[in-house]
This record gives structure tokens, sequence and C-alpha cells, in this order.
């Protein structure tokens, strides 16, 4: 008797934790945001939850792995228990070679900064940003799209980022001027799409900030963009964040 109800007990275990592994490999997965770079939207520390069955949008929050070195060298995970709760999504990705921004352009579109009323631009249509940049809960000030001027297409098989808090995040425009390695200039600001994990769709903790995510408006109905280029086509003088 004892012996069967171990048996039921272990195969109701193992199977949670197959269809819990299988959640988090190939519908949803767990991660922790690691800095402010899109406050308000996300605070330091929000659990998010990351779908990987719906392609990403222009508009959409994506988690990407970082390939391009905009990271220092990650801290390997050494805990044996955490990485196992982590593999089969019982615990949250805090890795730190991971971050989430906003995706702004998709391959093949023109992305420009600022028009006369200081807006981004993206296939000659302007953004209207004001639903989720960052807003200073002292001043009420909201931040600006960007300090920094660019004029840019974003080249094949890649996507253009940028955080929220666009005063506190090293996105994409910040790393037009890296250096390549020997390859074509910029390449290092846009990430591949293979790299993106999957777009966030709700803040799952704290539970005072459970909330779902959703595309703005301002990206319904843009533009498509033109063929894309092989190799990032850069306008204008070199950006500095």
């Amino acid at each position: 008797m004892a012996g069967g109800l171990l048996r039921e007990i272990a195969i109701v275990v193992i199977g949670a934790l197959i269809a819990s592994t299988l959640l988090r490999l190939f519908i949803v997965q767990m991660f922790v945001i690691p800095s402010g770079s899109m406050e308000n939207t996300l605070q330091v520390r929000d659990r998010v939850a990351v779908q990987k069955l719906v392609p990403f949008q222009r508009g959409d929050i994506v988690v990407f792995r970082d390939t391009q070195g905009w990271l220092a060298p990650a801290k390997v995970e050494d805990d044996p228990v955490k990485k196992a709760l982590i593999f089969v999504g019982l615990a949250p990705d805090e890795s730190s070679n991971h971050l989430i921004k906003r995706v702004i352009g998709l391959a093949g579109d023109h992305v420009t900064c600022c028009d006369a009323r200081g807006r981004i631009t993206v296939n000659g249509t302007a953004l209207n940003e004001g639903a989720y940049l960052y807003t200073d809960a002292g001043t009420g000030k909201q931040v600006d799209p960007s300090a920094a001027a660019f004029d840019l297409v974003v080249p094949a098989g890649t996507v253009f980022v940028m955080g929220d808090h666009r005063n506190d995040s090293q996105d994409s425009r910040c790393h037009l001027a890296d250096d390549t390695d020997g390859g074509p200039a910029g390449s290092k600001a846009f990430i591949p799409t293979g790299n993106i994990v999957g777009t966030a769709v709700a803040v799952v903790y704290p539970f005072n900030r459970f909330m779902g995510l959703s595309r703005p408006l301002t990206f319904e109905n843009l533009p498509a963009g033109q063929t894309p280029p092989a190799a990032p086509v850069l306008n204008g003088p070199e950006v500095v964040c």
C-alpha cells in the first residue's frame, strides 16, 4: 500500500516537473528585471512573464540574450538547486546575460531622431511615446524620446531596441559607435532576432504591481520598411550617449 502510494506521488511530481519544464522551454518563462532602463513601465526586481509562442512586433517589450557585448561577462550560477529550479521554470531567470527593452524598429525600418517636435520617427511616421516614457515622480517631467540624434536603417535579421527610461538606458543608440571587431559599422547596436527569448506580457510579482503589458497604440499601422540591407545604414554624425 505505502509503496503504491509513493509510486503514485513520484509519478505526479515527475509529471508536474516535466510539464513545468516544457512550459518554460516552449511557452512562457519568468525573468527578473535587473535595471531601471525600462522605468516606469517596469521597476527594478519586477518579475515578468515572457511568452514564446506569438511573434514579437514593433512596440513589444522583449527579453533577449546579450551576444553583442553590451554587458560585462555574466556571472555563472553555481547553485545547482537554483539552476535546477530555473530550468524547470519554478524560479525566475536572474542571469545577467539577458536584457529587456522595447522594439522600436524591425529589419528594413528607417528610424530617425528627431523630427521638428522632438519625436522619433519610423518610416517617416512619428511615434507618440507619452504613454510609456519615464516620468519623474518628483517633478512630473517626462524624458525626451532621445537626447542623441540618429538616422539609420535596421539591417536584415535584427531589431533596434530602446529602454523606456531613455536617460538611463544603454540601448541600441549607445552602441552605434562600438568597436565591431572588423564587422560593419554599427552592427553591435542591433539585436539578432535569434537572440530574442520572447515578449513580456505581464508583471507577476510583486503582487501589488500585477498587470498585463500591451503594445502601445502608436505602433499600430506604421508603414512597412524597405528591403532590409545586409549591413546597417547609418547617416549623420557619430552617436554619443
